[in-house]
């Protein structure tokens, strides 16, 4: 039963996190997100080519594939079984989060729908994160925060972050599973950005720059 019931969630989760939020946003404003920009389908794609309003609202679903999957699905699953079979122990349910949220962090970047081509994860596992580790991941939010605000690089902001994620997760005293998750997680985090990192040492990485507003006469 344990198994099927971490098997089902992983599933679920995974589904859930395939919704390719970014793409079809675009595709709705008839663009296809992966010819224009960087070709990704994930938020800061399309803060620069459709804009700041549907650039949030991107982000805030991508975020909260994250958080559904490893708050309320999991939170379903355990109620479900512990009406029906009895208690169940803290670990279990535990587990389920991990499975759920791993896996929506693996379906946002990996969707079944785009040939298992997707984003970079990082709004996906932010909302894994406020679910699975808060603490760690305010710590983590404030030098994504200030990463951006010094270099203006939504990459390098990412990537700083998630470098220190792990780190994050054991000073706010996370048991060793955590610890270990979140540096997988920021593992592939840094991977799915190793085209930026090329064009960072290239010199060739774009800044996030706001577009000056338009002067009226």
């Amino acid at each position: 039963m344990d198994v099927a019931a971490y098997v089902f969630t992983a599933i679920v989760g995974y589904l859930l996190g395939s919704i390719p939020t970014g793409y079809l946003v675009g595709k709705a404003k008839g663009i296809d997100l992966r010819t224009v920009g960087s070709g990704n389908i994930g938020a800061t794609n399309v803060f620069r080519t459709l804009g700041k309003r549907l650039g949030i609202l991107v982000l805030v679903i991508d975020g909260l594939k994250g958080y559904a999957a490893c708050a309320w699905l999991p939170d379903l699953v355990f109620r479900y079984l512990t009406q029906k079979h009895g208690p169940y122990d803290a670990g279990f349910y535990d587990v389920l989060r991990i499975a759920g949220g791993l896996s929506a962090v693996l379906g946002h970047n990996y969707t079944c729908w785009l040939k298992f081509k997707g984003g970079k994860g990082i709004a996906t596992s932010a909302g894994m994160l406020a679910a699975l580790v808060p603490v760690a991941f305010i710590i983590v939010l404030v030098i994504w925060i200030v990463m951006f605000a010094v270099t203006r690089y939504v990459s390098v902001a990412s990537i700083a972050s998630s470098v220190a994620l792990p780190f994050a997760a054991y000073f706010t005293n996370n048991r060793g599973t955590i610890v270990l998750v979140t540096a997988f997680m920021a593992a592939l985090a840094v991977y799915k950005h190793r085209s930026n990192i090329q064009r960072l040492l290239n010199g060739t990485e774009s800044r996030f720059v706001r577009k000056p507003k338009e002067q009226h006469p």
